[in-house]
């Protein structure tokens, strides 16, 4: 991953009523700017004010204000983001700096509770944590989509292929027709001449030899309706096998489509709701606690002066008495409650604190959880939404299809009823012109000439040869020009086919490319890191990419998991592997914080928002802390670190520090 070239920026942040702030400035340049102080001195809210300005999702209200803002000056051009308290409920509005903030809260804002940083700490799927920006369902569909248009481009390529190899047996079958064309019309013409000569021979008879005539032209029109017949008898009947087989294949298609009396949408819709109102109810303890953890931090530093000048005793002596040494005393283990007004255990409090984190720690555990179940149950959904369309969509064509079958099959029952009457006709109509032929032969010398009715039997029998020798030529005609105008597109189809294969491989590696750059980028930072930072008993920490079958909805599929590996080695120089609960606090933070800016760089997070946030880095010591950020820094603009002062003090005085918010 590149590193990130230095540009010199100036930023100014505004906050009124963010977190614990009631109001303050800072002004900022581009490189670190250090965060110092205490606990409980609106370092964390500071960080928040930044994210609310740039678009994240994590700002929260001071408690007894109705209404606060952030404020973001930044290369001529100012962010802001206000919040406003609406019942219970707090309402953002304004024009941050980033539309969507999926991304920043992802990798750029590496705060404690950061989701990339926790997921180390948690033992989460890491995979899931690299891949939640990318929308995976729309990826499939797209390679769903563009698989379908390939196949039906490679389809019809195979098709001209086959077109292309007949292509030279129909130009040598055109020139037959035109051959058998042109001799039966000369045989047509010989049979005239020899039907008008007979007529032009004809004596006396000629009332009878008129009704032959009317009886042979007659005969003539039933022939060629006949023929029509027999040809739209032929047509409807290929038509109606080819749908007779699509039916066929649509009622398999039917028949392996899941019953929909199995698929209860309402049901997976129903558990969605419940499953996110548990959500926002755990999203609501979250964030009580988190307002109990801080506020209690602040009490316990003695930040809040108002409410411990009214907790305090009625009857102190001394008005110059700090108030903090009433609260605290630095001599001693024990404070004053601010609940009851009793002396009690420090230690007490810093525990009950303790367990309130680890309680808030496990119930962002129990809403990742729950988040991971809604995602699950959207995919089913999802799943149940497209079998239904499939049913709709077979049901359709399936009725369309029986509904022309029938029609086709009446259409068939009528034609063959024409052509029984034609040919019943038709015998009629030579029975009759044989007898008045053979009235006319009665007074006719020449018994050996070929008869008038023979002749135009002949004539006929020819009309017809060449009238389907002429459909035929027409037929071939079409499928050759037919052939060679689809041959036209040929290239045009291998050049979209070959566009397609390039769009479905870069789809089908997308998410693989991701996965193998997050996997390299995390074990190329964490080896540098660890050099860096001189952890003695670790030789590697690193991620394996590993195949797995995954359930998604209703059915299983390969799926790759990222699988965290831990190296130690002992006082005799042999290796093991340990596990990641193993980890100290230390260790663990800043692995977490790799797995963040993998997920930072793969992304390209820093072509999005140019600030890192990072806060909680005390499980380190200064010296650690000090090359950690530093390393940090050179991957973005602006890198905003919340510190204590003997941590802050480890780094360049160089750096910026705000000290006082």
């Amino acid at each position: 991953m590149a590193t990130q070239e230095s540009v010199a920026h100036e930023a100014r942040l505004r906050a009124q009523n963010i977190g614990g702030i009631d109001e303050t400035t800072i002004e900022l340049e581009s490189g670190i700017t250090v965060l110092a102080g205490r606990n409980a001195t609106n370092r964390t809210s500071l960080l928040q004010a930044f994210m609310a300005a740039l678009g994240g999702s994590s700002a929260s209200l001071k408690a007894d204000a109705e209404e606060g803002y952030a404020e973001l000056e930044l290369d001529d051009q100012t962010y802001t983001r206000t919040l406003k308290r609406t019942g219970n409920t707090v309402v953002t509005d304004g024009e941050p700096y980033l539309d969507d903030p999926e991304l920043a809260d992802l990798y750029a804002f590496l705060l404690e509770s950061n989701p990339a940083r926790r997921a180390v700490t948690t033992e989460d799927d890491l995979r899931e944590i690299i891949l939640r920006p990318v929308d995976t369902d729309e990826i499939e569909r797209e390679i769903s989509r563009l698989t379908d248009e390939k196949n039906e481009i490679s389809n019809e390529l195979d098709r001209l292929d086959s077109l292309k190899n007949d292509l030279p047996s129909l130009e040598q079958q055109r020139t037959d027709l035109e051959g058998k064309i042109e001799d039966k019309r000369d045989e047509l013409e010989a049979v005239k001449a020899a039907i008008e000569e007979a007529e032009a021979n004809a004596d006396t008879q000629q009332e009878g030899q008129d009704e032959l005539e009317e009886k042979l032209s007659e005969l003539r029109e039933r022939r060629s309706a006949l023929e029509d017949v027999r040809f739209d008898l032929e047509t409807e009947r290929e038509s109606l096998s080819a749908l007779r087989e699509e039916r066929d294949d649509l009622e398999a298609e039917q028949e392996d489509l899941p019953a929909l009396d199995s698929l209860d949408r309402e049901e997976v819709d129903a558990e969605i709701d419940r499953l996110q109102r548990q959500s926002q109810s755990i999203d609501g303890v979250i964030s009580q606690l988190q307002s109990i953890v801080q506020f209690n931090e602040e009490m316990l530093e003695g930040s809040h002066p108002e409410i411990r000048q009214l907790l305090a005793d009625d009857d102190i002596e001394s008005t110059d008495q700090a108030i903090t040494d009433q609260l605290v005393d630095d001599g001693a283990e024990t404070v004053r409650c601010w609940t009851c007004g009793s002396q009690v255990q420090r230690s007490e409090i810093e525990e009950t604190i303790d367990r309130l984190r680890e309680h808030q720690e496990t119930k962002l555990s129990e809403r990742d959880d729950l988040e991971s179940q809604i995602e699950s149950l959207r995919s089913e959904r999802r799943e149940i939404d497209q079998t239904r369309q499939r049913h709709e969509r077979v049901d359709r064509r399936l009725d369309s299809v029986t509904d022309e079958i029938e029609q086709r099959e009446t259409r068939l029952d009528d034609l063959t009823d024409r052509r029984e009457e034609l040919e019943s006709e038709i015998d009629d109509l030579e029975t009759e012109a044989a007898e008045l032929e053979a009235e006319a032969d009665d007074d006719t010398e020449d018994d050996d000439e070929e008869s008038l009715l023979e002749l135009n039997r002949r004539a006929n029998e020819l009309e017809f040869s060449l009238g389907r020798l002429e459909r035929d030529l027409e037929t071939t005609t079409d499928d050759i020009e037919d052939i060679e105008s689809a041959l036209e597109d040929e290239t045009q189809l291998e050049q979209r086919r070959d566009e397609i294969r390039d769009e479905l491989e870069e789809l089908r590696t997308r998410i693989d490319r991701i996965e193998r750059e997050a996997v390299e980028s995390f074990n190329e930072h964490m080896d540098a890191v660890l050099e860096v930072l001189e952890y003695q008993n670790i030789d590697r920490i690193w991620i394996e990419r590993v195949g797995k079958t995954v359930r998604e909805g209703r059915r299983k599929v390969e799926q790759t998991a990222f699988d965290l590996h831990i190296v130690r080695s002992t006082a005799d120089g042999s290796t093991y592997e340990d596990t990641i609960d193993h980890l100290s606090e230390s260790e663990r933070e800043v692995t977490g914080l790799i797995f963040g800016l993998a997920g930072y760089l793969v992304h390209e997070v820093y072509e999005e928002v140019p600030f890192m946030l990072l806060d909680s880095l005390e499980a380190l010591d200064s010296n650690r802390i000090a090359a950690l950020v530093e390393y940090f820094e050179s991957h973005t603009d602006f890198l905003v670190v919340a510190l204590l002062p003997e941590d802050a003090a480890a780094l360049d005085d160089e750096y910026d520090r705000v000290t006082e918010i």
